[in-house]
């Protein structure tokens, strides 16, 4: 496979791991021939497999066919750019819930605020250390990893399964984001208690440097927007004013 080509059915296969797991997949988008070297170079090192792109071209078609773990995207690359195909991809009901971080030179805090109105799950800048792109990387992927136990949520006409990170309301599925449904299956877990924007940041974003505490409130409203008959006036997320978040179940909700 050449680097930052395009991919064949042939090279859709497992790929494992030094100790025999099968590897995550990392699809990088990136323009800088060397600098793609350099994070696939390090990726692997890591034991992920790694796509790689140099443009955008066929990179929904390819995940489709076989999603990735993550994708980890420049911004600015020809034939479009990454704030786009983030876009496209939290558009997709397929790809969705796949984590999405930034990596580019765009440092401004508006193409900050702007990968995360997007649905981005980190945003890292050039220059970076390779150490710590590894490391974000994986923290991103702990943050989203399934429960092993049965783990569902149901209250009025909502249902929040944590094994399968899917929302469904009126028995329709509604599309998320990986960060949104962490976000409020964390706060439906723990109904009655007052989290604080920096309590929720630890809770679902870890170390992710790039979210603020204001970010909170972005995600807030997007979960309202899907689970609330009214976000304006919500029955379910109550906004505390001078503390931060409760979530209020019904007495009949069910949590197993």
């Amino acid at each position: 496979m050449a680097l930052g080509g395009g991919w064949q059915d042939s090279d859709f296969k497992a790929v494992r791991a030094r100790d025999g797991t099968l590897s995550q997949t990392v699809v990088v988008l990136e323009d800088d021939a060397d600098i793609l070297r350099l994070v696939q170079f390090h990726l692997e090192a890591a034991g992920f497999a790694v796509r790689t792109y140099m443009a955008m071209g066929q990179i929904v078609a390819d995940a489709e066919r076989q999603p990735p773990a993550l994708f980890l995207l420049d911004i600015m690359v020809p034939g479009g750019d990454g704030l786009d195909l983030c876009r496209r991809l939290r558009k997709n009901a397929a790809l969705s819930t796949v984590p999405i971080i930034f990596l580019t030179a765009r440092a401004a805090e508006n193409d900050r605020v702007m990968g995360l109105e997007l649905g981005a799950d980190d945003y890292i800048t050039k220059p970076f250390a390779t150490r710590e792109l590894v490391a974000r990387v994986k923290a991103v992927l702990r943050r989203f990893e399934r429960p092993t136990a049965p783990s569902l949520v149901k209250f009025d006409a909502v249902e929040i399964d944590a094994n399968a990170m899917q929302l469904r309301v009126n028995g329709e599925l509604v599309t998320t984001t990986a960060t949104e449904f962490r976000l409020l299956d964390y706060l439906a877990r723990h109904p009655g208690r007052v989290f604080s924007r920096d309590q929720l940041l630890d809770a679902v974003w870890g170390d992710a440097r790039f979210v603020t505490p204001r970010s909170v409130d972005v995600y807030v409203r997007r979960i309202r927007e899907k689970i609330e008959e009214d976000a304006e006036a919500p029955r379910y997320l109550k906004t505390m004013r001078g503390a931060g978040y409760r979530f209020e179940l019904p007495k009949e909700a069910k949590a197993g």
